[in-house]
């Protein structure tokens, strides 16, 4: 999820054709924008907007949380554009390999080491090292990213893109009728897509080894790795099409756009029957977050590798070239207090929504030095 670092956009300018061995500079730049948002940045966007309170701001406060249940907000987005992210690089990656002369059986042996090291590095994310198993929760966030993402993985080394499109339909198709059709066993009669009544809830509590976050369920349980399977693919697919040498930047750009357009149409059309949830990763959520990673891919692709519009991109990639790092250093090193020793002095002296300004600013900016140090010393953590 990390790579080596680029010091100017590779080239690349309008018109041109990329050649398949180029890196995607907007891979970089993208992963650090929605790495930001759990880097403290979503906090500062609700200090700000508590300084100018109106039904804007406080739409725009409200999206940086996760919905209750039903429902879509921006923060909804990170999870699943990572690991989009994670799907589109995949295809460079085994070219690369390829190309190196790397055995197939190499090549899955790392696609089973990542995936694994992602679930450990997850379990060590939520207390590993407390070695309180009773109360270990196994299930994580980096957990469904090295499963989700190896299972698709090892789908595009077996089958081909019309093969895995026909899998990808089949996946949400069957879990979407599985959510709304069949509710849990022992849910007392609770409807299948409410909290209670989900069946994703009901297979954790059967086989889901740890303990679930949420007592009787867990969004990071197992049934609901299914559908996030195909968001990775989503990602395949795309970093396979951006990959071909026939069709030009800017049109590739047009075409990802329309494809982002047909999934949010998806999505709404059937969110009436199979709402959007990001806990059940509904499969209209699959469609409707589908659609905005492959809008944001698309604009970032467009501005850095087809227009070379790159030089803003740094503040960006420096978080995203060490994504996994910040992700995990932020559960060991206390970063807020040492955004506390430098500024909290400062801001005991504002009022109170100046101060949580310069907290969440000063937060943020402890994080991102951190990155650049380590940018600048060329270390990345690299899964």
């Amino acid at each position: 999820m990390s790579g080596a670092p680029f010091g100017a956009c590779s080239g690349f300018r309008a018109g041109r054709i990329m050649k398949q061995s180029e890196r995607l500079m907007s891979l970089d730049a993208l992963r650090g924008f929605d790495m930001l948002f759990i880097m403290g940045f979503a906090s500062l966007v609700v200090a700000v907007c508590g300084l100018w309170p109106s039904a804007v701001t406080d739409a725009a406060a409200a999206s940086m949380s996760h919905v209750a249940w039903d429902g879509f907000a921006h923060h909804d987005t990170i999870f699943p554009l990572f690991l989009f992210i994670a799907g589109v690089s995949f295809p460079y990656s085994v070219a690369k390999q390829r190309a190196g002369g790397m055995s197939e059986g190499r090549i899955y042996a790392k696609i089973v080491r990542r995936g694994l090291t992602l679930v450990v590095l997850g379990m060590v994310y939520n207390g590993l090292f407390k070695l309180d198993f009773e109360n270990l929760r196994i299930a994580s966030v980096l957990g469904r990213i090295g499963l989700a993402w190896g299972i698709a993985a090892v789908l595009y080394l077996n089958f081909g893109v019309k093969t895995r499109a026909a899998i990808a339909v089949a996946v949400l198709a069957g879990y979407g009728a599985l959510s709304a059709l069949v509710a849990a066993p022992d849910a007392a009669g609770a409807g299948p897509l409410t909290f209670e009544g989900n069946l994703a809830g009901y297979i954790d509590r059967q086989f889901q080894p740890g303990k679930l976050i949420y007592g009787s369920f867990d969004p990071e349980g197992l049934l609901s790795t299914v559908p996030a399977v195909v968001t990775a693919m989503l990602g395949m697919f795309t970093g396979e099409f951006v990959r071909r040498s026939d069709i030009r930047g800017g049109r590739k750009t047009l075409w990802m756009a329309a494809a982002a357009a047909a999934l949010l149409a998806a999505g709404l059309a059937f969110s009436g029957v199979l709402p959007v949830n990001k806990k059940l990763w509904s499969s209209t959520f699959v469609c409707v977050v589908g659609a905005y990673s492959l809008g944001m891919f698309a604009l970032f692709y467009y501005l850095i590798d087809v227009r070379g519009w790159c030089r803003w991109t740094l503040f960006f990639r420096v978080v995203g070239l060490n994504s996994i790092t910040i992700y995990l250093a932020q559960r060991i090193v206390g970063f807020g207090r040492i955004s506390d020793f430098f500024l909290g002095g400062i801001a005991s002296k504002c009022p109170e929504a100046v101060a949580a300004v310069i907290s969440s600013a000063g937060y943020v900016a402890v994080c991102w030095l951190f990155l650049y140090f380590l940018y600048r010393k060329n270390v990345f953590l690299k899964v």
